[in-house]
């Protein structure tokens, strides 16, 4: 099988972060273009969601599957652990309500894969130091009245958020602006100056009911603890 290589950075990071053989579901999919990658190159079973009815229906002509919808509407529709993994990719920052959206990536896959450009980049910190105005980078490419994205907000931002959620970070990914690859780590000096995008592999903690054994019977209190 001939592997197909990805034509963004972000892709083939989150390629890496997946096992073979699992159910994906990508959201904001457009014409499916990581969902074929993943599909060829993890022989993953691939779903997508799309807000773009021109993108949906270009994915569905391609022969993906995929519906045309508004993630932070019809993700309801699916059940708990629906997939293995879900994506959101360079997409968080355009949700009208990204607290909630993680919460459902978290309540429909077993782990969430997050990417989505660093807003306390050193680029940025510099355009608005300067000129006074909404930064304009590669990586954050439209002008303040005609952006989609409403949320901007840093690494520091993002990870203050997993741990109010009690979301588990399994593995972060920086890249800077010239490509270069590192882990991210809280304590990392510079990670948030230096950090152009940043990748997350999500997972929520897992609980089990503390069991109490007396001399009659064997019960759970509603206590639990992490595992």
């Amino acid at each position: 099988m001939n592997k197909i290589a990805s034509i963004r950075k972000d892709w083939k990071l989150i390629e890496t972060l997946i096992e073979e053989n699992r159910s994906i579901l990508d959201i904001g999919c457009g014409d499916g273009m990581l969902m074929e990658q993943l599909e060829k190159n993890l022989n993953a079973k691939t779903y997508g969601i799309e807000i773009n009815r021109d993108l949906a229906s270009k994915a569905i002509a391609r022969g993906f599957n995929v519906i045309q919808g508004n993630a932070e509407i019809d993700l309801s529709q699916y059940s708990n652990h629906s997939f293995d993994y879900v994506i959101l990719s360079q997409t968080l920052q355009a949700m009208m309500k990204p607290k909630e959206i993680l919460s459902e990536l978290l309540r429909i896959g077993s782990r969430a894969i997050v990417s989505f450009p660093n807003f306390g980049h050193w680029k940025i910190r510099f355009q608005l130091l300067i000129s006074g105005r909404m930064p304009v980078t590669e990586g954050l490419p439209y002008t303040w009245y005609d952006t989609p994205n409403i949320h901007f907000f840093t690494i520091k931002d993002f990870l203050k958020l997993c741990n109010d959620m009690n979301i588990v970070i399994e593995k972060s990914i920086g890249l800077s602006s010239r490509g270069r690859q590192f882990d991210i780590n809280d304590s990392l000096t510079g990670v948030n100056f230096f950090t152009h995008e940043a990748i997350f592999l999500l997972s929520y903690k897992n609980y089990e009911p503390i069991k109490i054994k007396s001399s009659k019977k064997i019960f759970s209190k509603n206590s639990v603890i992490a595992s």
